[in-house]
Formats: structure tokens, sequence, C-alpha cells
């Protein structure tokens, strides 16, 4: 009787884990493709927002701030639209409001209208607010050991879209000439468009559970979920990774500007910083598996390190690039790990307030770092910018000194 209570097990995970692979595959589709916005967005905001400035540029980078306002007011919404309607309904939804604000793009750049295309930008910001809970959604499903790679993968879609949102500048900027820019953010509404389509062959977000299990199961309260160290740990560390990237990215595209270099080589440094954010997660469940999540979470915070140490060292193009490439690397094992991590600290029935909560404050903290990113430029300077990622990464490792420390203390008690 064990022995077929084990297969029934066995076959159970199986049909699981490839449930949980064919939602991975089409949610790195859709990063691929809604994904792109992000590079597109992050690439042109600051130049276009230069471009429709007259006079004083301190707020040139205002667009790409707005961008990450919007993922960061929307990811608390639409974690509990995906709870009241699904996956899958709520993912076609954040798609149809990127297509939105990039239409609203066009017609602010054609306009020459600089606050519709912060606008345009917090719109297409919202949208990638559904983008960002991919990564969620392919943790949904599948066993323990396969969330890591299940998350990995989604984000492996980030790959293509670090090569799709930069080329998408490269051959559409002059789609519209003589108006500059507007012709890639016209394309950018066919790239949602055809996200949609992959989003149709979802499976449900959670296996099925008994009526029994769920009334069994009851939801604690968000400040019991805060409390928990790893919670608490998990957070800290994803919003220090993103928010070092995006303070630095943010300014790279307009510092690489001000040292001579032009727009085709700060989008061809976006696009390999872009490749680094994603391309390492083709290995980053695995090296989880093998070396765990803290670990892997302080190798990217040392690479982040790194990334601001070169950027100190100088500003020719093989600075700017080996800085961005290392930033992203950096990023990449930063938040995979930490999100990772943050899966084991709620039950299925706790995830929309868990999930909502960490993209909330990540992505509040990374609109204020790329807001700050453009002052900190303009005032300061590209090397003091690089110099005030160092004691944040620090305080981050320190968290997961202490994050050992007390799991060492309950593991005595």
């Amino acid at each position: 009787m064990s022995q077929e209570i084990a297969v029934y097990e066995t076959q159970a995970e199986d049909l699981e884990n490839a449930a949980a692979r064919k939602n991975a595959i089409l949610l790195s589709i859709c990063q691929a493709l809604s994904g792109s916005a992000s590079p597109l967005s992050v690439a042109l905001g600051g130049i276009v927002g230069s471009y429709l400035l007259a006079g004083d540029k301190t707020l040139a980078t205002l667009p790409v701030t707005g961008f990450t306002l919007g993922v960061a007011l929307m990811s608390v919404p639409a974690a509990l639209l995906m709870r009241r309607i699904g996956r899958r309904r709520g993912f076609m939804f954040g798609a149809l409001m990127g297509m939105l604000g990039m239409a609203l793009a066009v017609t602010a750049i054609t306009a020459q209208m600089f606050w519709l295309f912060v606008v345009a930008l917090l719109a297409i910001g919202a949208a990638n607010s559904f983008t960002q809970q991919y990564r969620f959604a392919a943790a949904d499903r599948g066993t323990a050991e396969f969330k890591a790679k299940a998350i990995s993968w989604v984000l492996a879609g980030g790959v293509a879209a670090s090569l799709i949102g930069p080329q998408v500048i490269l051959f559409f900027s002059d789609f519209l000439a003589p108006i500059p820019f507007a012709g890639a953010f016209l394309w950018g509404t066919a790239l949602f468009s055809l996200s949609i389509l992959a989003m149709l062959f979802l499976e449900p977000g959670h296996p099925p559970r008994s009526a029994e299990e769920i009334a069994n199961k009851k939801s604690r309260p968000l400040s019991e979920l805060a409390a928990q160290p790893k919670f608490l740990v998990a957070v800290f560390c994803a919003t220090g990774s993103y928010a070092i990237m995006a303070f630095i990215m943010t300014a790279a595209p307009l510092a690489m500007l001000s040292d001579g270099f032009n727009v085709h080589h700060s989008t061809w440094g976006i696009q390999w910083h872009v490749l680094a954010m994603f391309a390492p997660s083709f290995v980053t469940g695995n090296l989880i598996a093998r070396f765990g999540k803290s670990r892997i979470i302080a190798t990217g915070l040392f690479l982040l390190i790194a990334a601001a140490l070169v950027g100190i060292n100088g500003v020719s193009l093989a600075h700017y690039f080996l800085g961005l490439i290392l930033l992203g690397i950096g990023w990449n094992f930063g938040f995979i790990g930490s999100t990772t991590l943050l899966t084991e600290t709620y039950e299925p029935q706790e995830r929309s307030k868990a999930q909502g909560t960490n993209d909330f404050i990540v992505f509040s903290t990374v609109a204020f770092a790329s807001l700050m990113s453009g002052v900190t430029l303009n005032h300061l300077g590209w090397f003091f910018l690089n110099g005030l990622v160092l004691p944040i990464a620090l305080l981050c490792l320190a968290s997961l000194g202490w994050l050992a420390a007390q799991s060492r203390v309950m593991v005595q008690q």
C-alpha cells in the first residue's frame, strides 16, 4: 500500500510540474514581449524627456521615474485584481493598459507635451506591474524544488526582451519621421498585443484544492507575515538590489551623452545591461538549488558593488559597458534570490498580500531612486552617484548575516 501511495504522489508531482513548466514557458514568452517595454522606456525615457524640455534638463529623468512609480502604485491593486479575476484575465488587463500607455507616448512626443509623456510612462509602468507578477505566477504551480527554476525560466524571457526593446528603438525611432522616437513607442503597442495571445493558453494560477482544505487554511494578517525575519530580509534585499540597479541604469544614458557618446552608444549600453540582467536566469535557479538563496543574493550584492567601483574608476565606453553588465548580473542574482526567499514566507491564500506588499515597497523605493538618479547626476556627478551604491549594498549584506544568526538561534531552540 505504501508503495502505491508513493507512486501516486510521484505521478501527482509530475503532473503538477508539467503544468508549472507549461506556464513558465508561456510566461517567459510574455516576459519577452511585454517586458520589452521596460528597456524601451528606460533607454528612451530620459532622452525623450530631455528632448521635450526646452530649458533646464534637471527633470529629464522624470518620465523614467513615472514609469517606476506606475509599477509601484499598481503593484498592490494588480495583485488584488488577479486574486479576484485570475492571473490570465489580470495579465490581459495589464497588457491593454500597456497598449494605452504606448499610444499616449506617441501622442505626447508628437504634440511636444512633456507632462503627457510622463503620464504615458506612468501608464506603461502600471502595465509593467502586471509583468512583474509573471515571476510569482510561475511559482504558483510546481513542487517546492521546481519554484526557483520556474522563476528563473520566466525571467530568462528577459533575454529576448533585452534584444527586442533596444532593436525597436534602433529600427523604428524614425518610423514617424520627422518626429523622433515616437515610432518606437508605436511599435511597442504591437508587443503588448502579441503577449495577449500567449496568455490565452495559461493554466489556472494554483493547483486545485478541496473545499475542506481551503476552509482549514486561514490567512495571517499582514503584520504577522511582515514580522518574519525571512520576509524582512527578502524584501530588503530585493529592494536594495533593484534600487541600486535603477539608480545607476537611469542615469547611465544621460551620463554617456554628457561624456560625448551618442544615442546609439547609450542604447547598446542599455541592451547589454538588460541582457546581463536576464541571461543568467538560465542557470540562476540551478545555482540557488546548489548553493542556497543567501549565497546567491550575497554574490549579487558583491557584483553590484563591483559595478559601482567600475563606474568610479573611469568614463570610457568600456567602463560604461562593463559597469552596466556587472550591474545587470548583480541584479539578477540579488533579485531572483530574494524573490525565491520570499516565496517561503507565505501560504497560497496569503500570496496576494505578500507579493503585492513586496512589489509596492520595492518599486516605490525604485521610483524614488530613479528620480534621485537624475538629480544626483546633474548636481553631484557620475562618480558621486556610483559611490552612493556602496553603503546600501553593505547594509543588505549585513541583513543576510542577521538572518543567518536568527536561523541559528531558532535551530538551537
